[in-house]
């Protein structure tokens, strides 16, 4: 007969072979919408994107499982409105997607200052960051070498301790999605 501490040891290998990514960034910059398309995306491929379900702003965390290249990622959204609280996220995660949008020129600012909070936070020195610009599609947007500029995304990248990826997408077109799931398949299978 098995003992319940012999369970739990069984079980326990299973649970550290899935990836945990954070998925940050401030309220409405299309984090909840990312989510639901990178699900979708992983499920049943580019086709079958058709048009953006509708979506609320997160308060709390949302939890989604990806497979990928055989290997199960959990990405966990935190809701903007958690800036404070994220650190306590940080010691369990593998990689993180911090999201910016680049249809909102007043929010890059803020967008800066909680993206250098996160890169300098201890937990995080050796974790993947994908840092996406959101909203691409959107027609009255900066070109991406002025959002660069104004976040000083050279200066950041030289410094940061991590490996620092950016991509430009759109979460409503779909546009840039497939890139992000071939990020996240490469920090999975690390």
């Amino acid at each position: 007969m098995l003992s319940l501490a012999s369970l739990c040891f069984c079980w326990k290998p299973e649970m550290s072979s899935k990836e945990m990514c954070l998925l940050l960034g401030a309220t409405g910059v299309g984090k909840t919408l990312l989510l639901k398309r990178l699900q979708k995306l992983s499920l049943y491929g580019l086709g079958e994107l058709e048009t953006p379900p509708p979506t609320l702003p997160t308060v709390g965390t949302n939890l989604t499982d990806l497979t990928l290249k055989k290997k199960k990622i959990t990405l966990r959204e935190l809701g903007g409105c958690m800036g404070p609280i994220w650190p306590s996220y940080f010691e369990d995660c593998s990689s993180v997607i911090f999201v910016v949008d680049s249809a909102n020129i007043a929010q890059i600012s803020s967008s800066c200052i909680q993206l250098l909070s996160v890169l300098s936070a201890e937990p995080l020195r050796n974790t993947s960051v994908l840092i996406l610009f959101n909203k691409r599609d959107m027609p009255c947007i900066m070109s991406l070498v002025e959002i660069k500029s104004l976040l000083r995304m050279d200066d950041i990248v030289a410094s940061a301790s991590q490996p620092i990826t950016t991509l430009e997408f759109s979460a409503r077109s779909g546009q840039g999605l497939q890139e992000v799931l071939s990020w996240l398949e490469s920090v999975a299978v690390k």
